[in-house]
């Protein structure tokens, strides 16, 4: 008698290393159906955006090539998830859906759908850990309440957490006798044509699981051990960048940990290992946070920011946006973010701090655009990042710290280079005025070829001035 099949339901965890909803299935000796199914509507105004869709077609067309190297084939499907998992169910005779566990708000209610959905037409669906290191309903404090401060939140996740050896890739598959058809990945048109604005990306990444480990190893390797010293340094090559992977799943948070712990046992990175462990846990509590908190993307995790008095102004976002605002730190980031979908942790803050606190802006319009524009785009993340520095989320900066644009940049790109690359207009001045050109003098300016004003514009706010504006609007919260 012929089995029935399985469907494996692909989401965001497009690997076949530690992944155990498809180590279960292999398991079973059943044949298998992997499945993808682009399914737009399902996260309402968060669909994805435009460089994280760029990153989908090629870790889905390497997730693709991945499973056929084991004997298997990657449906591609779209549609309503729970439809079209249904029909792929009737049209297959599969009596079992596998799947990893997603976090997000819209997830766990598709999870619901499809569960309620197959199981009345007779078909399992069984449920996988896999996105995060701990089951956000299992971590709470000791009055059975969700975390909303960071070191409690990190004592507990590392006390209680015995993070086992990840799960190897199924040496094969089982495929079925007919292999149901699937949409072309291309005639997802998930690539952009007209302007083709990719090209940086291409240059920067290799998506897919095959990236991934190799990102984790050349990092593990060569910057785990300088990690606490020098992640802070835009102008060094010393993070991770496995922030996309994660976000797709191409790796597992619990591979990143095991191959750091791995490396700090052979001696090579005891000093850079907590904090890259500790970076680890704030993507966990943000899942956590998103979890418990489902409308943390788009209302104040504390409400008395709810009555903020923004200055919503449309030339101000865009020349933000466009890395036109005349500070070289913030333009730097904001340009690296456009050309290559990513921007370095720290500027990430500097440049959340300015639109916030500088500019006056919602930290809504700034979350929306780096949604759009990044490859790593984490609904968590992104929301509880730019709420931490709007200090209206969970273990927030204080209202009153307001990043120095002029004292960051000097402090983490002394030498100017990650300036000088990103803003090649004032390449030619010295470091010491590269962090406040319009500080320099019309020699300086005139012998670096620079002009205020026309070949790189001043400064849209004075620093002195915004910096109290922001803290004028916060004390207006305290009434």
């Amino acid at each position: 008698m012929t089995k029935s099949p399985i469907l494996v339901w692909f989401r965001r965890d497009l690997r076949i290393r530690d992944h155990a909803a498809l180590a279960a299935a292999v398991a079973t000796g059943q044949p298998l159906i992997p499945v993808y199914v682009l399914d737009e509507a399902a996260g309402g105004a968060w669909r994805m955006g435009g460089a994280a869709r760029w990153w989908l077609h090629h870790s889905l067309a390497a997730h693709q090539k991945a499973l056929s190297e084991i004997g298997s084939h990657l449906v591609l499907r779209r549609g309503d998830s729970a439809e079209v998992l249904a029909g792929l169910a009737q049209e297959t005779g599969a009596k079992a859906l596998y799947c990893s566990r997603c976090y997000e708000p819209w997830a766990g209610r598709l999870e619901r759908e499809v569960r309620d959905l197959l199981g009345d037409r007779g078909v399992e669906v069984k449920r996988f850990a896999g996105a995060l290191l701990h089951d956000p309903d299992r971590l709470l404090t000791k009055a059975e309440t969700p975390f909303k401060v960071f070191t409690p939140f990190w004592r507990s996740l590392k006390s209680g957490l015995e993070v086992t050896r990840p799960l190897g890739a199924p040496r094969g598959i089982v495929s079925p006798d007919r292999v149901p058809d699937g949409d072309d990945l291309a005639s997802w048109r998930l690539l952009p044509t007209r302007p083709d604005w990719a090209g940086g990306l291409r240059e920067t990444w290799m998506p897919g699981e095959a990236g991934a480990r190799e990102r984790l190893a050349a990092f593990v390797e060569d910057r785990l051990a300088a990690y606490a010293l020098m992640r802070d340094r835009p102008d060094r090559e010393g993070t991770s960048r496995l922030s996309p992977h994660l976000a797709f799943g191409e790796v597992s948070a619990r591979q990143c940990w095991w191959a750091a712990k791995e490396a700090a046992r052979r001696g090579e990175a005891q000093e850079g290992l907590e904090t890259f462990l500790k970076e680890l846990a704030w993507r966990e509590f943000s899942a956590h946070l998103l979890h418990h908190a489902p409308d943390l993307p788009d209302a104040p995790f504390r409400s008395e920011f709810a009555s903020f008095p923004w200055r919503e102004d449309r030339a101000m976002l865009r020349a933000w946006q466009r890395g036109m605002t005349g500070y070289p730190i913030v333009d730097a980031g904001m340009r690296e973010l456009w050309t290559t979908g990513f921007m370095h942790n720290r500027v990430r803050m500097i440049a959340a701090s300015f639109l916030i606190k500088h500019l006056l802006q919602p930290w809504q319009t700034g979350e929306a655009w780096f949604w759009d524009t990044l490859v790593d785009a984490d609904l968590a993340s992104n929301a509880a990042n730019w709420q931490w520095v709007a200090g209206s989320g969970a273990d927030a900066a204080p209202y009153f710290r307001i990043f120095n644009p002029m004292r960051q940049g000097e402090t983490f790109d002394p030498d100017g280079d990650y300036v000088r690359r990103w803003v090649p207009e004032i390449a030619r001045l010295p470091a010491a005025l590269i962090h406040a050109p319009w500080k320099a003098s019309p020699d300086a300016l005139a012998n670096a070829g620079v002009e205020i004003g026309r070949s790189y514009p001043a400064p849209i706010v004075d620093h002195a001035s915004g910096r109290q504006a922001a803290l004028d609007a916060f004390a207006t919260l305290k009434g």
